[in-house]
């Protein structure tokens, strides 16, 4: 594939979050230039971010590697989480366009219409769509890059239940945007926390204990190298 240089970052990261690349697995400069169609400097500046936001360690011996974070770590992942959706509502109360808005409620709409033919893969694009733009709508960027990046590493580390009753979590979608729309802080971060703590529980770990790389996919392009597994 070819890609824009500017896009070498978040090829790597959507890669590494889909199992692409294996976790532990060495990230080889040269291969990856290949495989993404780019030359050697872009990829090295997206190995340089993608080691700040956690998705890759420099270990000796080895260079850059795919991170293998702890149960633990996934653990605290959540945890920020809860704390700060519920923030970035309450933001987005005080700071949300119009655009904003509308975007929210076309995204309730197709949710709850969604919900009702249960089609879990629209559900999940709308439900990461919808999130995404609640952050926006906060006009922080700090807030909306920790945001994003949290997204990604959970994505990345667990799996999520079908939820029993998916209307439930699109109904819980329309109070937030409710609250939004009326500028109620208070509200929107209150049905933002119950949200998350609810959606928070049909998390599963993807890496339990003991459990390496058998459970990720594969490349049908091969471009890791063997490397030392710490």
């Amino acid at each position: 594939m070819r890609i824009p240089p500017r896009s070498v970052c978040t090829a790597i990261r959507d890669d590494i979050v889909a199992g692409v690349h294996e976790r532990g697995s060495r990230l080889t400069e040269e291969l990856l230039a290949r495989r993404y169609g780019v030359s050697r400097v872009p990829v090295r500046e997206a190995l340089r971010t993608l080691e700040a936001e956690g998705f890759v360690v420099t270990r000796r011996h080895a260079g850059a590697c795919v991170a293998e974070p702890t149960e633990q770590e996934g653990a605290d992942l959540l945890e920020m989480r809860r704390l700060l959706e519920p923030l970035g509502a309450a933001r987005a109360a005080q700071r949300r366009t119009e655009a904003h808005l509308k975007v929210l409620r076309g995204l309730v709409r197709l949710g709850q219409e969604r919900a009702g033919q249960g089609n879990s893969e629209d559900l999940r694009s709308l439900g990461g769509w919808f999130h995404e733009t609640l952050a926006q709508a906060s006009g922080s960027p700090a807030l909306i890059s920790t945001l994003g990046q949290l997204r990604h590493k959970i994505a990345w580390m667990y799996s999520v239940e079908v939820l029993a009753d998916p209307t439930e979590s699109w109904t819980e979608h329309g109070a937030i945007v409710d609250a939004v729309a009326r500028g109620d802080s208070d509200r929107a971060r209150s049905v933002t926390a119950l949200h998350t703590e609810r959606t928070t529980a049909a998390h599963r770990p993807r890496f339990p204990r003991g459990d390496r790389a058998e459970h990720v996919r594969t490349s049908q392009h091969p471009v890791n190298t063997p490397g030392p597994r710490y």
